[in-house]
């Protein structure tokens, strides 16, 4: 699984606050990514809530590369799974691997986020 390393983020950029995030539901933010090389870029980013735990992952379907939310920061989300909208690849919400759909065995580009202080940031 890819992830985006810690030195290619902006050092812990604040990206919303916990209680903005539903419990068990999911939003978009944007956040300021590099990838290598590269400037940092401004890149939508999947923030998944559990309880006071939030995985993050780049808003990118590995099979068309176009966003997964339906709507800016509406996702389908059933029985610990994460929908893609436009071609119903079906995402694990705990390790972003796709089991069913079109990219079956990929994964979703893994942001690394942590809470602190009611806030969540880039790790």
């Amino acid at each position: 699984m890819d992830t985006v390393s810690p030195a290619e983020l902006p050092h812990r950029q604040a990206l919303c606050r916990l209680d903005e995030i539903p419990d068990g539901g999911a939003t978009a933010v944007d956040a300021m990514l590099a990838d290598g090389e590269a400037d940092p870029e401004q890149s939508s980013v999947i923030l998944l809530r559990r309880g006071e735990q939030v995985r993050g992952y780049l808003n990118i379907c590995p099979h068309t590369a176009r966003r997964l939310d339906y709507a800016p920061g509406k996702f389908l989300l059933k029985n610990d799974t994460l929908i893609c909208a436009v071609h119903g690849a079906t995402f694990n919400q705990a390790d972003g691997l796709c089991i069913a759909g079109p990219c079956r065995g990929e994964h979703l580009r893994e942001v690394a986020v942590q809470v602190e202080d009611g806030e969540v940031k880039l790790a």
